[in-house]
């Protein structure tokens, strides 16, 4: 299997940054400006200089030796918590190749991972499933900060396997409830739940998270290149279900799906959430470094 990531992909990310419409009080600087003056002498990172940065803050060892400014940052400076919920269940298991749909997501939630660490936020990833037999329910990475952290957080993300069931209300609300810092969540998933998404979005928003969903399908799941007598199988539940696929059929599931997602949509638009669709056929770089650019969830 490929790695997630090469490096000029990772030289692309690095030039980027998380949007937050509303600043948030954290607990170390990263790239956004504070109204407070960090005055704790415990070092926590660096960043690049910018122009207007305290010179007494640069360190001089790291440019004479880099020919580069870099600022300190201490324990006092604020931050942005980002949480980036990735849906492991057994639906995700889905696709081929470059458009297998938990691989994608997989490469998705690092990358704006790698973008928060790269920029000094306070990162956690977090599955959401619920747990299979012997399996830990919310198994997750972090909280952490700091480029240091980007090979440990790539190698749990490639080990991570899509099994057991999707319950996003409870699971949603259950880690709005838990996490002690709200700030930005990116919630990937299919959106395959038998108990809605509703609750437990609106749980996450109700915290104080300014929630992106990144709704993501295969070109299959929209248009199914499918014909005749067929017998259906759940593939998290293993119900089957016996259908006959012609033109007029396939025309109603299109137009459901489509109305499914407009539904989805309304609904984040009326609680002031993002909603962005997704399709693996769309490479995930031009996702991240275009659409999501576009859309000003990331700059």
């Amino acid at each position: 299997m490929p790695p997630l990531f090469d490096e000029p992909t990772l030289r692309k990310l690095d030039r980027l940054a998380l949007v937050a419409a509303q600043a948030r009080a954290g607990q170390i600087k990263g790239e956004r400006r504070s109204t407070k003056r960090g005055t704790s002498i415990e070092f926590a990172d660096y960043r690049d200089y910018v122009h207007g940065d305290d010179l007494r803050r640069l360190d001089w060892n790291i440019y004479a030796r880099l020919a580069r400014p870099f600022i300190k940052l201490l324990e006092e400076e604020e931050d942005l918590a980002v949480h980036v919920l990735l849906d492991s269940s057994r639906s995700m298991d889905y696709g081929e190749a470059e458009q297998h749909k938990f691989r994608y997501a997989q490469r998705l939630a690092a990358a704006l991972s790698y973008i928060a660490l790269a920029a000094g936020d306070r990162l956690t990833v977090r599955q959401i499933r619920a747990a299979p037999a012997g399996a830990l329910p919310g198994e997750g990475y972090g909280p952490a900060r700091g480029r240091a952290h980007t090979l440990r957080l790539l190698h749990f993300l490639e080990d991570l396997k899509p099994s057991g069931l999707t319950e996003l209300d409870a699971q949603l609300r259950a880690y709005a409830l838990e996490s002690r810092r709200p700030g930005l969540a990116f919630v990937i998933s299919d959106l395959f739940s038998a108990s809605g998404y509703h609750e437990g979005l609106s749980a996450l928003q109700g915290r104080g998270y300014e929630v992106t969903v990144l709704h993501l399908l295969t070109p299959d799941e929209l248009d199914p290149p499918l014909a005749g007598d067929l017998r259906l199988i759940d593939c998290e539940t293993g119900a089957p279900q016996d259908v006959t696929l012609d033109g007029s059929l396939r025309d109603l599931y299109r137009k459901r799906v489509r109305a499914w997602q407009k539904e989805i949509e309304a609904f984040c638009l009326k609680r002031g959430l993002h909603y962005v669709p997704v399709t693996t056929d769309v490479a995930w770089d031009e996702l991240v470094l275009y659409q999501l650019r576009q859309r000003g969830l990331v700059k």
